[in-house]
């Protein structure tokens, strides 16, 4: 019956695609290990223009990027530094597995889609947890970043399996968490300029 109403299988595709997207805003590494392996067991239907992503080099590889990368940000400095490149590569991430949900679309609005929706999605969310991350080092030393990151993780694990599973689910919960993100992101940033703009007692 719901097969029958306009365009739905490209509602379903968008919402696998934000959640998807809002996944690798967390950890750029763990969604794709996650969509890799899926489609490698055939969990999940690969389309013949994204098949690499089904392989086993893929699987292989992301898998070890996932494990370095979460070690990584419980290791000070190393995080901040991760931060720096974390954002471009998510908007990246991000699109392409919002683009592997729109295959039958032409390249050029495949793409389009994908970068907007797809890479600002990711991109927004990456950039906010890393004001977040600066934040909590200017506060608490360092201490909470742990908590920030293990945040970062079980948020990219939830919402690659739910994107999966409940897609309509998963793009409430990256709506919800996009909000979030920008409204806390933009409080930590004015609490860490702040911080920079207190004079210091001699």
């Amino acid at each position: 019956m719901l097969d029958n109403i306009p365009y739905f299988s490209y509602v379903i595709s968008a919402f696998i695609g934000i959640g998807l997207a809002a996944a690798t805003g967390f950890r750029v590494f763990l969604p794709m290990f996650i969509v890799s392996l899926a489609s490698y067991f055939n969990w999940i239907p690969m389309n013949e223009q994204f098949e690499w992503l089904a392989g086993l080099p893929t699987l292989i590889t992301t898998g070890i990027a996932t494990v370095a990368e979460i070690l990584a940000y419980y290791i000070p400095f190393i995080d901040h530094l991760l931060d720096t490149i974390s954002i471009p590569m998510a908007t990246v991430a991000g699109s392409i597995l919002f683009a592997s949900q729109f295959t039958e679309l032409g390249t050029f609005p495949q793409w389009a889609m994908a970068l907007i929706a797809g890479g600002g999605t990711a991109a927004t969310i990456s950039s906010g947890f890393a004001g977040i991350r600066a934040a909590s080092t200017a506060t608490t030393g360092g201490l909470g970043n742990s908590v920030v990151g293990t945040t970062e993780t079980a948020g990219a694990g939830l919402m690659s399996v739910l994107a999966m599973a409940a897609p309509v689910i998963a793009a409430i919960f990256a709506v919800i968490i996009l909000i979030l993100v920008i409204v806390f992101g933009r409080k930590a940033l004015k609490k860490l300029r702040g911080s920079k703009d207190k004079p210091v007692d001699l």
